[in-house]
């Protein structure tokens, strides 16, 4: 049994997670086992994000303290875990739905994109967009593409004029 001083910190640990988070998404883990859990905590690990397990009056109460309105998670089935990015908004949709996949047991419930309140679909949606890697190796490519065409260019005018000075200079031998 948690103390009220644990509570508070519990509270105030999670109101400040929920400001600074770029996406957070709930998830009803009822029937994961430890090994499913574990593997599940160490991909998101990976990406910098988490997933921990705080009792819905508690995250209520750290949604109101963040400035989260019209979000009750008590409605939400099931056994809640949280998961968060501060990094990027897609990674935690992401692990999750492709976890989920996989794994029947896990549901996502809904999430927050910033402080915009998600249902189960747009996690889902959200989870189908590329990642921010993904995206800046996309416009890189972009850039580069026309780049290296122009390089291109400029190198066969380059080697024109040496084919015709070359055949210039056979031309007067």
């Amino acid at each position: 049994m948690l103390t009220r001083e644990q509570k508070k910190e519990i509270v105030n640990k999670l109101t400040q997670e929920i400001k600074e988070a770029k996406s957070i998404v709930f998830s009803n883990y009822r029937g994961l086992n430890v090994t499913d859990m574990t593997i599940l905590k160490k991909q998101l690990k990976e990406k910098k994000s988490n997933l921990r397990v705080i009792k819905k009056s508690l995250v209520n109460i750290a949604l109101k303290s963040a400035g989260i309105e019209g979000l009750d998670v008590k409605k939400m089935k099931g056994q809640l875990a949280i998961s968060s990015s501060l990094e990027d908004e897609v990674v935690v949709a992401k692990i999750l739905n492709d976890f989920a996949k996989n794994n029947k047991n896990l549901k996502i419930l809904g999430g927050l994109l910033g402080s915009n309140i998600m249902t189960d679909k747009e996690v889902k949606d959200l989870a189908k967009l590329p990642s921010k890697e993904e995206l800046i190796a996309k416009v890189v490519g972009s850039i580069k593409a026309p780049l290296s065409g122009l390089v291109n260019v400029f190198q066969g005018n380059q080697r024109n004029l040496v084919y015709a000075l070359q055949a210039i200079v056979e031309k007067k031998k």
